[in-house]
């Protein structure tokens, strides 16, 4: 079991930086290339930088919400 955690954790690690690569190259080194280049190619709009995020956080606190509220009722429950 603990050869599968820790690759899962590896698998998280890499993905996290993949992505962190990825975004910081998209939103801070890819405005100082040329449009015609052919790496423009790879990237979204520059306007899904902002946008992607924003709506990943909204569904993330809305899960947490809904999460805390659902814990909030069990307890409740067993109380009574």
């Amino acid at each position: 079991m603990e050869l599968a955690d820790r690759a899962v954790g590896f698998l998280l690690s890499i993905t996290s930086l993949s992505i962190f690569t990825y975004y910081t190259f998209w939103v801070i080194i890819l405005p100082f290339v040329d449009s015609d280049n052919f790496i423009h190619n790879y990237f979204l709009p520059q306007e899904y930088a902002i946008l992607i995020p924003v709506c990943a956080g909204v569904a993330l606190l809305c899960l947490l919400c809904i999460f805390i509220g659902l814990v909030l009722l069990k307890s409740k429950k067993k109380k009574a």
